[in-house]
């Protein structure tokens, strides 16, 4: 079995959450619980829908993750992206023109 955390979306501001050792979500897949057994990724699927049903987070999912010399690095590109931030750059270009009423 391929190395797995749980991730998720946190309700009130959209933001990425990854699942803690600790229990607590946060926003960086550091100090990640960490399922390397079918019964781990059980208890991290069961503690996703049970924030889900909380309204604490949205999408929550197992992902599969490779430990890279104590780092773990998200197997698929769409995870990749969901921990390195937005692909685009969320500044406006232009600045909306003053209405003339």
């Amino acid at each position: 079995m391929t190395i797995k955390v749980l991730t998720a979306n946190r309700l009130t501001d959209g933001e990425v959450v990854w699942y803690g050792a600790d229990g607590q979500w946060r926003e960086t897949i550091e100090g990640v619980s960490i399922a390397r057994d079918q019964e781990a990724a059980a208890e991290l699927e069961a503690a996703g829908k049970a924030a889900m049903g909380a309204n604490l987070v949205v999408d929550a999912n197992l992902i599969d993750v490779e430990d890279r010399g104590g780092e773990l690095y998200p197997l698929r590109l769409r995870e990749r992206i969901r921990i390195s931030g937005p692909t685009i750059d969320f500044e406006p270009r232009r600045k909306p023109a003053a209405s003339a009423a």
